[in-house]
């Protein structure tokens, strides 16, 4: 067994190599996205290397004990003459280059050796590989960590109880966009965000926000920053500075039908007014106080306010009350759901743009767009010069003040374009469960997709061209109802007709062919 000074002097060494490779990984330029993001993902490898040596190292020099022994048995402490510990030792050092006189590598630096020479390969020296271990992180949607796949969030989104409106997907990512300057998800309801599906719901999505963010940002630390979120969170809830998730008590009418404020120690005689005088600065204050002092004083008209203080005090801002801490969990979620989205800003903007993009795209046009990702990728020549990179970056930035959806070529279309697509105008068809098709071209050739084919079957009704242009479902069964009264049945048996063949070769269908089979004749 290495001693403790040996084991320090080692893990010295490797940490030095690891930060060598770490600056040489890093220092490589790299002009695609794909690169760059797997140059992050080695070089955050190599710091979890480096971290683990760090603790590793602290650990033993906070062994005093071990290291003032073996410091006593090197230097003969208290005994000058006693050196053979030393002299054995530097023997058996003396002994193993006499009989191994050729420098080997050892076991770490061919581990090193191996892990640079793979991280090489990853970063875009050779084609690119199906079986790129960076590339399985991310699902097609995302595009190697390009754009966010929210569409099982969305549709959970609209599932919720008592939510006010359905939104489409593009509406879905608005609402998530204006989390950068309030709370994320204010729009909803009150007894929408303090149901228990509205938990699950707002769980899943910061799952997935920060699964996305450790899988397209390696190298931020984002587990730091969510206990910082966490601990801010905490303070603002304590204090009642948390708006929306408040639990306000309930008001204790007194013998003459008023309501008694313990804070105020006020009585007030309607509703009304007990609600418009608690967002006064007067009540604030009493309501600070009141809570500092601790147990509210009673009520000389009515009820006992300690009843009122087992449910809870009202201030100001509506103050949480017992109860009221089982939403905490969601409301905490929903914070940090904010903080992440406001992080993630970039990349939802550029999935918005990407949605926005394929709603203009015809159906050839993206079967070609699949074509062309699935096609192996040629290794892209790094800039020579720190001046060629700052062309090569000026060339890649896009003026697109319009936010018009990009085209095959990945520039804006042009504006022209999007207007005579009219890729700004909604069209919601209820059949499809409410959902927004962006432009007269997609509205018109949804009618011919699975979703709203399943629609259709589901109402009992075929997809054919009498239901055109019908997207309510109102509508759609009245016009049922006038196409049966009109005698035109073989619409709706045209799905459900059968084809039969006898031993002949004879063709007929169903109902042909069970009365002919009933007479005998086949």
């Amino acid at each position: 067994m290495d001693s403790i000074i040996e084991v320090q002097r080692q893990t010295h060494e490797e940490i030095e190599h690891y930060e060598r490779a770490l600056y040489t990984i890093l220092s490589k330029p790299q002009p695609t996205h794909e690169g760059r993001l797997q140059t992050e993902h080695k070089a955050s490898q190599l710091l979890d290397r480096i971290q683990s040596r760090v603790v590793s190292l602290n650990n033993t020099y906070e062994d005093q004990d071990a290291r003032k022994a073996e410091l006593e048995k090197l230097s003969a402490t208290g005994n000058q003459n006693n050196l053979d510990e030393f002299y054995a030792r530097l023997g058996k050092i003396q002994e193993h280059y006499v009989k191994y006189p050729e420098t080997i590598a050892n076991g770490f630096e061919l581990e090193l050796s191996a892990f640079m020479d793979e991280g090489m390969e990853a970063v875009g020296e050779d084609d690119y590989e199906a079986d790129d271990p960076i590339a399985l992180l991310f699902s097609g949607e995302e595009q190697y960590g390009k754009y966010l796949d929210l569409y099982a969030n969305h549709t959970t989104y609209n599932n919720l109880k008592n939510i006010s409106k359905r939104l489409g997907y593009l509406q879905y990512l608005d609402v998530l966009l204006a989390a950068q300057s309030t709370t994320v998800h204010n729009e909803l309801p009150k007894d929408c965000r303090t149901t228990r599906d509205y938990e699950l719901y707002i769980k899943s999505l910061h799952s997935y926000l920060l699964s996305f963010a450790k899988r397209a940002q390696p190298l931020v630390d984002i587990e730091s920053q969510l206990r910082e979120a966490e601990a801010q969170f905490s303070l603002q809830w304590d204090t009642g500075l948390i708006e929306g998730w408040e639990e306000t008590a309930p008001k204790q009418p007194t013998e003459a039908g008023g309501i008694w404020c313990a804070a105020c120690q006020k009585m007030y005689s309607k509703q009304t007014v007990y609600d418009a005088h608690l967002n006064s600065k007067k009540h604030i204050k009493a309501a600070a106080k009141q809570a500092e002092s601790g147990e509210p004083p009673v009520n000389p008209n009515g009820p006992s306010t300690s009843e009122n203080g087992a449910n809870g005090a009202s201030n100001g801002h509506g103050a949480v009350t017992a109860s009221g801490s089982k939403h905490r969990t969601a409301a905490l979620l929903t914070h940090l759901c904010t903080g992440m989205l406001a992080s993630l800003a970039s990349v939802l903007n550029d999935t918005k743009s990407n949605v926005e993009r394929r709603f203009s795209l015809t159906a050839r046009e993206r079967e070609q767009e699949l074509l062309e990702q699935s096609k192996p990728k040629a290794p892209v020549a790094a800039p020579t010069t720190t001046e060629g990179a700052e062309e090569e970056e000026e060339e890649e930035r896009i003026y697109n003040p319009l936010k018009l959806p990009l085209g095959w070529d990945g520039k804006p279309i042009p504006y022209w374009l999007y207007k005579l697509h009219g890729l700004g105008v909604e069209y919601r068809c209820e059949i499809c469960s409410d959902h927004v098709y962006m432009g007269r071209k997609n509205f018109d050739r949804h009618f011919q997709e699975s979703r709203h084919a399943f629609g259709m079957r589901a109402l009992g009704l075929p997809n054919t061209k009498h239901f055109h242009e019908i997207t309510r479902i109102e509508d759609a069964l009245a016009l049922a109802e006038k196409l049966k009264r009109e005698g035109r049945n073989e619409i709706f048996e045209q799905e459900t007709m059968e084809e039969l063949e006898d031993e002949e070769g004879n063709v007929y269908n169903r109902k042909t062919y069970e009365d002919l089979k009933k007479q005998g004749i086949i």
